[in-house]
């Protein structure tokens, strides 16, 4: 059964991603969304639970829902999610050919 976070923990981890965290949102996006010619222009982390997060990224204009499974598989604890935040980008990173930054 897939772990639900307390609401107060989701939006304080959503604020810090679409806050602080804008530029690691899209490449996340670009690395894990399904491939079209159509460039990803935009993404915010809407939501997260114990098995992945969840983006709305705008291509052209239309925004769609990604989801991406965390890289470690479930997890049940608030601690895991910046872990598994960081295992994301830097998958990202690998996939994308980019240089990640020091965490």
């Amino acid at each position: 059964m897939t772990h639900i976070f307390e609401s107060d923990v989701v939006a304080a981890i959503l604020h810090h991603m679409n806050d602080d965290h804008t530029d690691d949102n899209l490449l996340i996006a670009r690395a894990f969304a399904t491939a079209s010619d159509l460039a990803i222009t935009n993404a915010v982390m809407t939501d997260l639970d114990g098995d992945g997060g969840v983006w709305q990224i705008t291509r052209a204009g239309v925004a769609e829902e990604l989801r991406v499974p965390w890289p470690g598989g479930p997890i049940d604890e608030r601690p895991a999610v910046r872990r598994e935040i960081v295992a994301l980008y830097d998958a990202a990173c690998e996939k994308l050919g980019i240089e990640p930054r020091p965490h």
